[in-house]
């Protein structure tokens, strides 16, 4: 390798995260005050195609009453003088009624006809021909003549029609459309603060005190002001406070728990190679005891080597637990009588003490791995003796039952005892590491183990039933394997005359 050569890859560059001035605060001002802008823009043109109604409407009443004065004036006419002072005082250029045999007659008509340039027929209810007409006025008038074109209200005729210059009404337009905008504006602004702050004080600044605590938590889980105290609302915001504190919890809990075990695993690290010396010496010492010609030695011999083995992979299981998984298993059919009496002996059962009562059949078999299943049913056995040595009334004197039965393809595996049952405090962190021993001295780590190794066969140990009358255990395993045949009459006298 060349001295130049980098010893590891550059960590990643952290990509930079840009955020808008102000955060949700901002975006949510901003928001409200477009919606309400744009609500008011909606309705600004509906306002001024009103007023244009009402104020043309008001000219066809001038109209109506210029033409009482014109009935009124001696044979029905006025000269032009003053003919032009009632238009002009009534903003009008001309003035005619159609009576009600259809014939338009002039009330007021000017001395030189304008051009009508369009027209504007309020008798027509149509809100999308009152905007457009609203439109025309407000960007196409200011030098044009309107027709205007209603029904009479004081007199006698079919229609009243008026001839209006529009410029006035385009200057009211203008005027009305500049005030209803800078009232827009100011609405807007009043209602965008108003939600800004009600949203800001109901959700932003709840929402900012989760993103601190979360934030805080991330840097140091073991900081005080990490934990965020929950509010107690009922909504969604309350809601994820009281979630986000159970999560933090469940998460220092378990950062405790792996820290435990890395202390576990340092601790055994440091024992265990005094460990292995030590069963190196005691094999050593069963090699030289099974020369021995005690017919009892060499029957025990083949219990202490298993033993032995099995303290040796358990010493390397330990240390393996604290920083990775459990090996996998390799099942394979295991008669399920013996496995029993075998656990019961490393599980130190005795007939005058607590003893054993194995029915499971002596030729049933099951899938599992055999130093696997050995293990759970010593822990399962052992923590049934515990209990009942921990029970004073018990005297140390109990029953641990253990049966068979296959349900839906799987085996299942009953571990019964008549102890006191488990403590609330074990039954709440059941299967936890470091968490559901009930004696002091306990570590905690059997039931966890055991349903580790329980879901590694695809199966799971669970907890059936816990009270005074016993606790009872049962353990699934995938696959219900023929039971063992007999053995043949020849091969049992064989086996007795070889005993």
């Amino acid at each position: 390798m060349a001295d130049d050569a980098p010893l590891s890859d550059p960590p990643a560059p952290r990509r930079r995260r840009f955020y808008l001035p102000g955060g949700l605060s901002a975006r949510l001002l901003l928001a409200t005050t477009l919606v309400v802008v744009l609500a008011n823009i909606l309705v600004v043109p509906v306002l001024l195609a009103t007023r244009q109604r009402e104020w043309l409407s008001d000219r066809i009443t001038a109209g109506e009453s210029a033409s009482f004065v014109v009935n009124a004036a001696p044979s029905g006419k006025v000269n032009e003088q003053l003919k032009s002072k009632i238009l002009a005082s009534a903003g009008l250029a001309a003035v005619g009624i159609r009576a009600d045999d259809g014939v338009m007659r002039q009330v007021l008509s000017p001395a030189v006809q304008p051009k009508t340039v369009y027209r504007i027929d309020l008798r027509q209810d149509d809100p999308l021909s009152s905007l457009s007409d609203a439109m025309e006025t407000l960007f196409g008038g200011g030098d044009r003549m309107v027709l205007v074109s209603d029904r009479p209200h004081y007199t006698s005729g079919e229609v009243v029609e008026a001839l209006v210059p529009d410029a006035p009404l385009r200057a009211i337009l203008i005027d009305d459309l500049r005030e209803l905008l800078i009232g827009a504006l100011v609405t807007s602004a009043m209602a965008g603060a108003i939600v800004y702050f009600s949203l800001n004080f109901f959700l932003v600044r709840p929402m900012q005190r989760i993103t601190r605590s979360m934030e805080r938590f991330r840097a140091d889980p073991e900081d005080p002001a990490a934990r965020l105290t929950p509010s107690g609302r009922p909504d969604e915001i309350g809601r994820a406070e009281a979630e986000l504190d159970l999560m933090q919890s469940d998460l220092r809990a378990a950062l405790a728990s792996r820290a435990r075990l890395a202390a576990l695993g340092e601790g055994v690290a440091k024992i265990n190679h005094e460990m292995r010396n030590m069963l190196t010496s005691a094999q050593l010492a069963s090699e030289r005891l099974a020369t021995s010609g005690d017919p009892v030695v060499r029957q025990q011999m083949p219990r202490l080597e298993r033993a032995l083995d099995r303290a040796v992979k358990l010493a390397a299981n330990v240390l393996a637990f604290g920083r990775t998984a459990e090996p996998s298993p390799a099942p394979e059919p295991v008669p399920l009588h013996a496995a029993v009496d075998g656990a019961a002996v490393d599980a130190q059962l005795t007939p005058g003490r607590v003893r054993l009562v194995n029915g499971v059949d002596d030729h049933a078999q099951v899938f599992a791995d055999p130093d696997q299943l050995h293990r759970i049913l010593v822990n399962l056995m052992r923590n049934g003796r515990e209990a009942i040595d921990g029970e004073a009334s018990k005297a140390g004197v109990g029953i641990i039952t253990v049966g068979l039965r296959t349900e839906d393809g799987f085996s299942v595996i009953a571990v019964a005892d008549d102890g006191p049952g488990l403590a609330e405090r074990a039954r709440l962190n059941l299967f936890q590491p470091f968490l559901s021993s009930a004696r002091r001295d306990g570590a905690g780590l059997g039931l966890s183990i055991s349903r580790e190794l329980a879901q590694a066969h695809g199966g799971d140990l669970t907890l059936v039933a816990t009270g005074p009358a016993g606790t009872v255990f049962e353990l699934r395993l995938p696959g219900a394997p023929e039971p063992l045949p007999p053995p043949r009459r020849g091969d049992r006298q064989a086996a007795q005359a070889g005993a």
